[in-house]
Parts: structure tokens; sequence; C-alpha cells
């Protein structure tokens, strides 16, 4: 992919931490903008680490393991950061979150970990015991999105949690509409999703089925989000899950499915439920995790400045990867944290 990428400062270290320091939670939820500055990263520093020896031009490597969730907004992100500067060498492993930081990041060896969880108590111990300090960057949020055909008419107000786990665990007897709600078709259940080897997979297991039970493997497993949209959107009596970002460009094909999660009411997804946290439990924060000494080396400061520059951008976050990007009000705290660290204000 070929693009011209700007080169500006969109905020000072000092300007963004005084803006910063008056943010409360309040912002969080405003609604999601473009980013006007798509592609761009801040001036690069003159002198430092990775630096280029002060001439202005960035080089250096920077390694990132962890998440396979997190792993295409890291790609498209090191994608467009090195077409800007060939000189920079960006690595990234798919470990899983914890493998990537019990097996590469606590231990030292990398620059960044990518996580779909936020980090655990023993990770946070085995971080320490390597002198290993880090910072939390939320990059985007996921909404799963259940989706039916737009030719389905019984189910009218959605789902509920309970329901969900009863269709897709290998442990509930359901093969049928009908055994799910006696007023539903006695018609099979057709059923398309993401394969095994996919984050979003392994993410519906942990929030519908659970982690003691498993997802049901007769169904029609695969990597590409446009196979599940053309299955469901074949059959009135077909169900499936994808990112909602795919969906929300194919709503005339199909029909998102509102999801009732215990005694609140039926929820659909949207950039704005998944932002103000309604709609649970299929939406959640995406991060990366920073080691702060990395911060403070120039080009891997930089690379970070650009990947919160752009995590409100339409265009990288929702339509090329296919999660919700961030507010405004986030990313400017997550760019305060950034700076915070490589100054060494921590």
């Amino acid at each position: 992919m070929t693009r011209d990428l700007e080169r500006n400062r969109s905020f000072s270290r000092r300007e963004l931490l005084s803006a910063v320091g008056g943010l409360g939670l309040a912002g969080l939820a405003g609604c999601t903008q473009e980013n006007p500055n798509l592609g761009s990263t801040a001036e690069p520093p003159s002198d430092g680490p990775g630096s280029g020896g002060g001439s202005g031009t960035l080089s250096g490597d920077i390694s990132i393991a962890g998440s396979s969730t997190v792993f295409p907004i890291a790609s498209a992100m090191s994608e467009r950061f090195e077409e800007s500067y060939p000189d920079i060498d960006v690595s990234i492993q798919s470990t899983g979150s914890g493998g990537g930081f019990a097996n590469y990041f606590c231990t030292g060896q990398t620059d960044f970990n990518n996580a779909s969880r936020p980090i655990q108590p023993e990770e946070e111990e085995q971080c320490a015991g390597n002198d290993v300090e880090w910072i939390e960057l939320k990059v985007a949020t996921d909404a799963l999105t259940v989706i039916v055909s737009t030719d389905n008419e019984f189910i009218d107000e959605g789902l509920t949690v309970e329901q969900l786990r009863e269709i897709w665990s290998a442990d509930a007897d359901v093969e049928t509409w009908a055994d799910v709600e006696d007023s539903w078709p006695d018609e099979p259940i057709e059923l398309y999703g993401p394969s095994d080897a996919s984050g979003t997979y392994d993410y519906f297991i942990e929030a519908v089925i659970g982690e003691e039970g498993s997802h049901r493997q007769d169904y029609s497993p695969t990597e590409q989000d446009r196979t599940i949209l053309q299955g469901v959107a074949g059959s009135e009596y077909a169900l499936g899950y994808l990112g909602f970002a795919y969906y929300s460009q194919n709503s005339d094909s199909v029909r998102a499915v509102p999801i009732k999660d215990g005694d609140g009411d039926y929820v659909e997804p949207s950039l704005e439920t998944a932002l103000e946290g309604e709609y649970t439990p299929l939406s959640r924060p995406l991060f990366t995790y920073p080691k702060v000494s990395a911060l403070q080396e120039g080009h891997i400061e930089a690379f970070a400045r650009f990947w919160l520059d752009n995590s409100t951008s339409q265009e990288i976050i929702a339509e090329e990867v296919g999660y919700v990007p961030l507010s405004e009000a986030e990313r400017e705290q997550m760019l305060g944290r950034i700076y915070a660290a490589a100054e060494g204000l921590n």
C-alpha cells in the first residue's frame, strides 16, 4: 500500500501534558471522529537513541508481541510508519496476550505487548521482578456483532446471553430454533463464525460460553468475514458473529441482533453503545503495553505517538481492521501517558 504521510506535531509534549491533566472520565464516551491527521506522526526528535545520529531521520528496531486480536491494528500502524521511515524495522509476533507477557515482554525481550485484556497480577509481578516498567494504552474497542439474515422475522427483540450460550456451547443440546424458543421455527440452526485460530473465537468463548465450556464444532468456521456474511445473508435460519465494522459496511444484507445481558435491556451494537459500556458482554477494550525504558528511545516514542495519533481513524481502525476507534478524549489521555513516560514523569 502506498500513501503520502504527513509529518507534523499535533501537540507539544508540555501542551498535551497540561491539556490531559484536566481531563475527566466523562469525556471517554464522546462520539468517535475520524482523525484529521490520518497517517501523521509527531515530529521526530533531533537526537537521542534511534534518531539517526541527529539527522532527523528515524532509524532502529521495534519489537512487539502479544494478542492476535490486536495484531491487525499493530500491523496496520507499523506498515504506515515504515513507509514514512524506511530505516525503521518493526517486528510483530502473534503470541497471545498471556504468552507475550510471560515469554517476551516481562522478560525484557520486547518493546510492546499487545493484549486483548488487562495485564494480570502475576504478570505485573513478573515484570517487576525483571525491572520492566510499563504503561497501559487503550488502542481500540472491539464490538462483536451477532447477525441474522434480513429475511429472519422471528427474532424480533433479540437474543439473551444465555440463549447465545445455549446455541454455541458444545455441551448444549440445541439443533433447531425451536430448541431455543418454543415459538420459533422447528428448523435447523445454520451457524457461521470465525475459526479457532481467531482471537474473536477465543473472546466469544470467554465472554459468552465461559472459560470452563467449549465452543461447538458443528458449524461453518472461516477466517474470512465475507464468508460469514454471505452464509448468514443466504438463509433466514442462519446465525453468525463477526466484527462490528464489517457488519456496519454490510447492514443492507444482514441484520444485527440486539443482545440482553442479565436483567438489562436488549442493546444493539454501535460505536456509541460499545464506547459507553452498554453493549455487554460483547464489547471490550484492546490494549498495547509499551515498556517505559523503550519509550525513552526516540524512534520508539515516535512510533507509539504515531499509533495513538491515528487511534481515532475510522479508515484504519474501523474500515481496515474492524474495531471501534478511540474517542478524541481517550486518544489525548493515552498520548499524555506516552509523553509522561518518555520524559520520566511517571
